[in-house]
Formats: C-alpha cells, sequence, structure tokens
C-alpha cells in the first residue's frame, strides 16, 4: 500500500511540474508531428523514471524487511561478509546503460525535430518571421505580404517554418502543442520547424522572462483548413491598412498592444539580422545591392586598369 502511495506521489509531483501554469497538459496533448516527438519523449522519459523508482523502493523495503533490528543474544557476532563483485558490476553498469538510452533518445529526437516534419520534406513551406519586442510578437508573411501582431494564423497540413528574431532582449518562441520553444536574439535568425494536423486554437507563449510585462507576452496560433487560410489572406489584403515604417516604430516603442493586421511587412523597411530577408518582397527576390566593400573593390579594378594603359602608352 505505501508503494502505492508513493508512486502516486511522485507521478502527482511530475505532473504538476510540467504542468506549470495551465491545465491540462499542453505539451502531452500535441496537434503536430513534432509536438508528437517530443511528448512521446517525455512520457518515455517518465516511465523510465518510474520504473527505475519502483526497483528503488523495491529494494529499499526488502533491506528494511530482511535487516530490520531484532533482538539478539548479547555476545552475538553478526557473520563477516566480503564484498560482491557482480553486485558491485551491476549497480555500475544499470546506471551508465540508463544514461546511454536516454542520450539516444534525446538525440534522436532532437534531430528529428530540428528538421522539416516528417511527411513533408518535398513540399514548399511557409515562411513566418516571428519577431519580438517589448512585450509583444511581429508576425511576418513575406508571401503573402502581409503582417500581424499578436496572433498568427497558419494552415493545417503544411510545413511552417518560423524564423525568429528580437527587436529587445531575448525571448523563447514557443507553441506548446505544435512544436518545441526556440529561442529569438537580436542579432541572429534562428528556425523552428513545425505543421499543424489538426484546425484549431492554441497558445503560444514567451518561455524566457524578459522584463515587467513578460507574463503578457502570450499570442494565439489559429491553424486553420487551407481554404480558410486563403479566405482569410484574401480578407487581410482587402480590409487591412498598410504598414508604415513610423507606425512601425511606435508599436515598437508601445509596451502593451493588442491584436492588429496590416497589408505589408515591416521587413520591407527594417529587415531581419544580417539581411537574411532584405532582398524579398512579397514572395520576389530583388538584386542584390553592392555593398561598400563592393564599391571600393570596383574602384581598385578601375584603377588598376588605368595604370595598365598608361603603362603600354609610355
Amino acid at each position: 500500500m505505501k508503494v502505492k502511495w508513493l508512486l502516486l506521489s511522485v507521478i502527482f509531483a511530475v505532473s504538476t511540474a510540467l504542468a506549470g501554469c495551465d491545465s491540462p497538459l499542453m505539451v502531452l496533448d500535441p496537434k503536430g508531428p513534432q509536438a508528437k516527438t517530443l511528448s512521446d519523449t517525455i512520457i518515455f522519459s517518465i516511465m523510465m523514471m518510474v520504473g527505475i523508482l519502483l526497483v528503488v523502493y523495491i529494494l529499499y523495503v526488502f533491506v528494511l524487511v530482511k535487516y530490520r533490528a531484532s533482538k539478539m543474544d548479547k555476545d552475538y557476532e553478526p557473520p563477516h561478509e566480503e564484498g560482491n563483485k557482480w553486485l558491485e558490476l551491476i549497480w555500475t553498469v544499470i546506471p551508465i546503460i540508463i544514461v546511454i538510452i536516454l542520450s539516444v533518445v534525446t538525440v534522436r529526437t532532437t534531430d528529428k525535430v530540428e528538421s522539416v516534419p516528417a511527411g513533408y520534406a518535398n513540399e514548399k513551406p511557409l515562411v513566418i518571421y516571428a519577431s519580438s519586442s517589448n512585450w509583444k510578437w511581429h508576425f511576418s508573411y513575406p508571401e503573402e505580404g502581409i503582417e500581424t501582431v499578436n496572433y498568427v494564423n497558419l494552415p493545417t497540413d503544411r510545413p511552417v517554418e518560423f524564423r525568429l528574431y528580437s527587436y529587445g532582449p531575448i525571448t523563447s518562441f514557443w507553441i506548446p502543442q505544435l512544436a518545441g520553444q526556440k529561442y529569438a536574439m537580436s542579432d541572429m535568425v534562428t528556425k523552428i520547424h513545425l505543421s499543424a494536423d489538426t484546425p484549431g486554437s492554441y497558445m503560444g507563449k514567451n518561455s524566457n522572462f524578459s522584463g515587467e510585462g513578460f507574463a503578457h507576452m502570450e499570442f494565439e496560433a489559429q491553424a486553420m483548413t487551407p481554404s480558410e487560410y486563403k479566405e482569410w489572406v484574401s480578407d487581410v489584403k482587402q480590409t487591412a491598412p498598410k504598414l508604415t515604417e513610423k507606425e512601425f516604430d511606435q508599436l515598437l516603442e508601445t509596451p502593451h498592444v493588442g491584436r492588429k493586421t496590416y497589408t505589408s511587412t515591416h521587413l520591407e523597411f527594417k529587415p531581419a539580422p544580417e539581411g537574411e530577408h532584405a532582398g524579398h518582397h512579397h514572395g520576389e527576390e530583388k538584386e542584390d545591392q553592392p555593398t561598400g566593400h563592393e564599391d571600393h573593390k570596383e574602384h581598385d579594378n578601375m584603377d588598376h586598369m588605368e595604370h595598365m594603359e598608361n603603362k603600354e602608352h609610355q
């Protein structure tokens, strides 16, 4: 009976820790292949831990019963026992095996969730730039030429590639029912791949503390059927205003805003870090602009050609 209650207590404690502030456990209710992989890994780890604890508690009870205190004669001397090399070998090898198993599972899971979702390798992903600022999320759709604030809509049964960066402190992009979490930083773009199998509304959040407005950095991720998604995009292009650089600067300065929708993206005048998206506009690609270094190099080439011509005349 005691063992049963101990196991229930352990399971309850683990469930409470994973639950955080939300109930039921969203990470254990996946709605996409990437989230399913993570959920399976978590459940596997929990089951391994429960099995280890079960063995430990059984041995604990066995030792307590077998070697419990009892009335013995005053002149009783316990027999001298040498160490058992086989037992010592067993309790040394078992932890090593456990670590190896968990390591292999973790590496395979990490590789799987960092790649394009299974079954979508040959499909073109929908690219969405997700940038954070104090304390809001900006979602830019270069393929559609639209932008949203504090909510993101995406089609089901299509791979989605989020490209993450930040206009402030480091944040962590996380939609528990669709994928794991990934940091968004100010000087580089990170990527996270996901897809939604089931239409529905899923909560997204910043899982990295980033200041006083951290608790309000939640957004809705709405998974739509492809036809509903196309209808939404068409409606946005017909009704939403254009995003200007002045308004975007005001958005960055405003701590808290509600949902907003625009028919253009801030990537046109404020591209992602390292110019990764500077050449894209509504799904098209501009010609690369020469940098100052290239201009200087071209000037040196012209000087060299003039020098050679003068030398020939001489």
